[in-house]
């Protein structure tokens, strides 16, 4: 029997995406000094840095998407599929066409000047835009919108999934869920949703290597796909409460073998197809630690977080127009750090801290208190909170 979960508040989720979004802010901000690519880069590079990022990559997206999933299976109870579909076009499609017609172009004009200043490339601006990959593939998002490929991504999940979505509602789709969770009242059950994932990740991944193209596209919609079933039925939760350690054990092995291929057959490149024994491995390793340390930061928020106060309500109200702007802010301010006479530890306080001010500071004072740039950074309009804040009064008065 199909076993839904009750339409209580999930404070944990909302805490878990505040989290994620101050963690992608300081993911971006490492990238300055990390060994991977990024638009600016410090001379000096951090091992420390890149295995700590080496860490977070695998998993830091796909929870992203897993709470988007799971906030779309509790939208969806209380909206029509029509209202639901308005209101991811002025909370997602609206702020990625604002942010990369305003902020994007700042970014690649600093990219080409620094990477002219390092000797990474020659030529002029017009020879450089010609290497954007702006064909029909995923990657278009990454290209015109930078770090807001991932809110085109979630704008197309949205709409793509919702047909599916609506199945799942029905008695047939109702039955798919249940029996799919049945699987997950056996000890370690939760582990089976790594299955799927692995042939996305490597049937795709040998086709299309790059960064935001398919693989990472369908393989982060599987990740939105498992957030909405499993708060479809309770039984997936509870299976997550239930073998956390399981998770943790595997996520930690998966990690460490996947540091130990890197380290035996030397760097490693994620952008290019898996070809030998080691490739497919690594990236199979990779596709467990996702799935595994995935759900036990979903753990971590259902045992510890499920709560609110005025941080939280704070938080969840600037999570859209913080992660537009913050990696604009980081890009200027790094474009300058990096030319400093400095150690890597002062650029890299410097880079983060003024990054994470100036962030709070243009939301704060400028983007939150103007009612037309609060619709176009995605938040709702200041007649709109004045709305819900006379609902939530009335009836706490009542």
């Amino acid at each position: 029997m199909n076993a839904p979960t009750t339409m209580s508040r999930r404070y944990y989720l909302d805490w878990l995406r505040v989290c994620a979004m101050l963690g992608v802010f300081l993911f971006h901000a490492l990238d300055v000094f990390n060994e991977a690519d990024f638009v600016i880069k410090n001379v000096e590079r951090s091992v420390a840095i890149t295995v700590f990022e080496g860490f977070l990559f695998p998993w830091g997206m796909p929870l992203f998407f897993l709470i988007a999933g799971a906030s779309a299976w509790l939208a969806l109870q209380r909206r029509t599929p029509g209202q639901y579909a308005r209101e991811r076009f002025s909370r997602l499609l609206i702020p990625f066409v604002v942010g990369s017609i305003l902020l994007s172009p700042i970014q690649l004009y600093l990219e080409w000047i620094h990477k002219l200043q390092t000797g990474v490339l020659q030529g002029s601006f017009q020879e450089f835009l010609t290497t954007l990959p702006v064909g029909l593939t995923p990657r278009f998002f990454g290209a015109v919108g930078y770090h807001l490929w991932f809110v085109g991504f979630l704008f197309c999940y949205s709409l793509l999934t919702l047909p599916l979505f609506r199945w799942l509602k029905g008695e047939t789709g109702q039955g798919f869920v249940s029996r799919m969770a049945r699987l997950c009242e056996h000890r370690g059950g939760i582990l089976l949703f790594i299955l799927p994932l692995l042939p996305v990740r490597l049937g795709l991944h040998l086709f299309f290597p790059y960064e935001h193209d398919w693989a990472d596209f369908f393989f982060l919609l599987s990740f939105f796909l498992l957030g909405y079933v499993l708060f479809a039925d309770k039984r997936f939760t509870q299976a997550i409460r239930r073998d956390w350690p399981i998770m943790l054990t595997v996520g930690i092995a998966a990690f460490l073998a996947a540091v130990a291929i890197i380290f035996a057959t030397g760097e490693f490149n994620i952008e290019a197809a898996p070809r030998t024994l080691a490739d497919f491995i690594w990236w199979g390793l990779v596709t467990v630690c996702s799935w595994c340390w995935t759900a036990f930061m979903l753990f971590v928020g259902m045992r510890f977080l499920d709560f609110s106060n005025k941080w939280l309500q704070r938080g969840q109200e600037a999570v859209v127009p913080f992660y537009v702007l913050h990696q604009p802010v980081i890009v200027v301010i790094a474009f300058f750090v990096v030319q400093w006479e400095a150690s890597l530890l002062v650029k890299l306080l410097a880079v983060v801290l003024t990054s994470f001010v100036v962030t709070i500071g243009l939301y704060e004072l400028i983007i939150k208190r103007v009612s037309s740039l609060r619709t176009l950074f995605g938040m709702k309009s200041l007649r709109g909170e004045e709305t819900v804040a006379k609902v939530v009064l009335n009836t706490a008065q009542s």
